[in-house]
Parts: structure tokens; sequence; C-alpha cells
């Protein structure tokens, strides 16, 4: 994508829907959202955008983020592979991992050479399955505001095939490596692997990502097309939805390579830069 130079060169888009990410985007290290973006996004609204939450946190810990930003529309949670409506409650769409698949990753995850490394996280009808509650767990689970439910051996709760694997781990380079390994063993249409902070290795479906989310809420459910929406993210997570929008925006805390896709790059998350992104080019 080429970067746009200044808002008057996206004229020719007619924005109807926002997406925001959470987590980096519109909420920083104080784990909400500060009153200027709050404010933006309010003004967008009663501009008739409608606004929509894509996030890879669960459902139950996107909700309040939901209303916070007054959606009226479904969450796209887990990267996208569950959709759910919480006005109706209607699931839209859920995909989830295969047990096969995810018996597999648990083998890996297990090996000798990992074991001690990493926390293993099993996303079962919205709620959180652990081996244990390690450090690592226990300071997710206070960001997103969930309870994990330790269950020893992991492979216990396989009888549900889990919406999304994640193994976390402190050390950067452990998660990169683990993400290059597993991308040679895994084809794209076999399972989709991401990061959504440096030290969070994400795996779904093959057919999850935020970008066909979005493209689901905005075409299938809305009638829009892609030049009628707008989004805004900082990892790598957020890459497709940024490819897929006719305005794709990465905030200024995005890793380089993500900002590389985007066609605008607003301030960090600290300095409120959604707010700045909606000033630009909806207000």
């Amino acid at each position: 994508m080429s970067l746009l130079t200044s808002p008057a060169d996206s004229n020719s888009l007619d924005i109807r829907l926002l997406v925001l990410d959470i987590d980096g985007t519109i909420a920083g290290k104080s784990n909400t959202i500060r009153e200027p973006v709050k404010q933006a996004i309010r003004q967008a609204q009663a501009k008739g955008i409608q606004v929509a939450i894509a996030t890879g946190r669960m459902y139950c810990s996107a909700l309040r983020f939901h209303q916070d930003v007054g959606s009226t529309l479904p969450i796209l949670a887990y990267q996208g592979a569950w959709i759910q409506d919480p006005a109706s409650g209607t699931l839209h769409h859920h995909l989830p991992v295969s047990r096969h698949t995810a018996e597999q990753l648990l083998d890996y995850f297990e090996s000798e050479a990992l074991r001690s490394l990493l926390s293993v996280h099993f996303y079962i009808n919205d709620q959180l399955y652990v081996r244990q509650i390690t450090p690592e767990t226990q300071l997710y689970a206070q960001r997103a505001n969930i309870q994990p439910i330790p269950v020893g051996d992991l492979r216990k709760v396989l009888n549900s095939e889990p919406t999304k694997i994640l193994a976390l781990s402190d050390d950067k380079d452990v998660i990169d490596q683990l993400l290059g390994n597993l991308r040679q063993q895994y084809t794209p249409a076999e399972l989709y692997l991401t990061k959504s902070v440096a030290t969070f290795f994400e795996a779904t479906h093959p057919a999850v990502n935020k970008g066909e989310a979005v493209r689901y809420l905005a075409e299938e459910l809305l009638g829009l097309n892609r030049q009628n929406v707008m989004v805004i993210g900082d990892n790598f997570n957020d890459v497709e939805m940024l490819e897929y929008a006719g305005l794709g925006i990465a905030m200024g805390n995005a890793p380089l390579d993500v900002q590389k896709v985007a066609e605008w790059v607003a301030p960090s998350v600290e300095e409120d830069g959604v707010a700045v992104a909606i000033e630009a080019f909806i207000l």
C-alpha cells in the first residue's frame, strides 16, 4: 500500500464503518480507553459511522470495550474466530481449531525443550483453560479480567475444540522461534499463526484472521464494501485487516513491518492516536 501523505488523499473513500483493535490501539498501559479517544469515537458515531471491535481477546474480555465505545455491532473476538452480537446473543460465526491439531500443538509445546519456557492457554466456549496458573497467566488474566481454569493435563478438555490456542513466554526470542518453527510445519491452509504482542504466540483455524472477520462484518452483515471501511490496529494480527480496508491505519507504537502495510500511521496509543486518526479522516 502507498502511504497517504495527507487526509485529503483519502477523499475518494466513503467511510461508513470504523473497526478498532483493543490492546495497543484504543487501550494502552492503563487497560482503559482514554477520554479523548472516547469523545472522537462518539463524534464519529454522531456522523453516522458504525464502530466495531476486532481483537485477539476473548469475547467476554472484549465486552467492556464494546460497551465503552457504544458499539451496536457484533464483536470480532479471537482474531475473528468468534463473532457474536452482544445485543441479541447471536453467535454469527465460530471457527475452532481441530482437536487433532490442538493435540499436535500441545505435544510440541510440552516437549522437553519448551515445556518450562511456555504457559499454554486453550480457549474453549469462551473460557480459558491452563495447565497451571503461572505468573504470566496471572498477569494476562488480570489484564483480561477473566478467571483461568487450571486443569493439569490440557488433554482433559479436548473433548471440545478450542477457539484459539495461545503460548506465552517472557522471552520474545522463544516466541519468534516458535512462530518460525511452526510456520515450517503448518501451511496457511492448515493453521493461522500470528503474534498479537511480542510475547504471545497465537494459533487459530486457517480461515480465521481479522481481515476475513472485517470483510464478513462489512460485506455479509452490513452490505458495505471495503472502500467503506477504516481500520486501526497496532500489531501483526492486524495486518490482514489493514490490507483489506479501504483505509488501514497503524498506530505509532506498531512494529515497523506493520506500519509498512498501513496507508497512514497515527501517533501512539499513549498519545491518543485513534482520536488523531478519527479527527483526520472522519471528522
